[in-house]
């Protein structure tokens, strides 16, 4: 560890092969896998939802925990690459948002690879191909009285063995009912209590190799 912060989430800094990581002192959880932030983000919510394969103008994926938003940046990176048509639509739940400086420092390692400059702050932010909106607060009150459906969902909060508030099968049947038919949902996590919410939720539910040391993660997808 590197050094505490003062954000209002409180942080410790692990420095790594890949760069530097946010650790939630909050969790005790890395915001991203110390195996490399960008390549578990491209494996496990891009590739776990078949993206970009599916992308079309107005594409909406919505995600809980934006932490970071290294989620989002990689996926309007994946999204200009493509050369998609149109808009993203990005929704995102967050209880704990990172204030600005503790945001630039995390994306730093990034900046190369990414569009960070994008991202100055954790709030709404409306670009030239994209509409990003962060609902702050508790997602199990702002998640069910969201009036938005989503394509794809990326299921990221921290940790259910640390969090498990973000991944009980209320929250999970919340996913379901803003998912449109067809819709897909992805997460790291293959503990078995989330696989069974998933499905009680009327997902079919693939566990699947998960990124670097996990052997598992989790793919879903809506009956249409």
């Amino acid at each position: 560890m590197t050094g505490q912060s003062t954000d209002p989430h409180p942080l410790d800094w692990r420095e790594t092969a890949h760069g530097t990581v946010p650790v939630s002192l909050q969790f005790d959880d890395p915001f991203y896998s110390l195996q490399g932030g960008l390549a578990e983000t491209r494996h496990v919510f891009l590739g776990g939802n078949d993206l970009p394969a599916r992308f079309i103008d107005g594409f909406h994926i919505a995600e809980l925990g934006f932490g970071t938003g290294l989620n989002f940046l990689t996926t309007l990176q994946a999204f200009r690459d493509s050369g998609t048509p149109g808009r993203l639509q990005f929704t995102s739940f967050e209880a704990y948002p990172l204030d600005p400086a503790a945001l630039q420092r995390a994306l730093a390692p990034f900046a190369a690879d990414l569009p960070v400059q994008v991202l100055s702050r954790v709030g709404d932010i409306t670009g030239p191909d994209f509409d990003l909106r962060v609902v702050i607060g508790d997602a199990t009150t702002t998640l069910p009285a969201w009036d938005g459906r989503a394509d794809a969902w990326y299921l990221d909060g921290f940790s259910p063995a640390k969090n498990p508030g973000l991944w009980t099968p209320q929250i999970i049947a919340a996913v379901a009912a803003h998912t449109k038919a067809g819709g897909t949902a992805a997460t790291y996590s293959a503990a078995g209590h989330v696989r069974a919410s998933l499905t009680a939720a009327g997902f079919d539910v693939t566990r699947v190799a998960g990124f670097a040391t996990k052997r598992h993660m989790t793919i879903a997808r809506k009956a249409s």
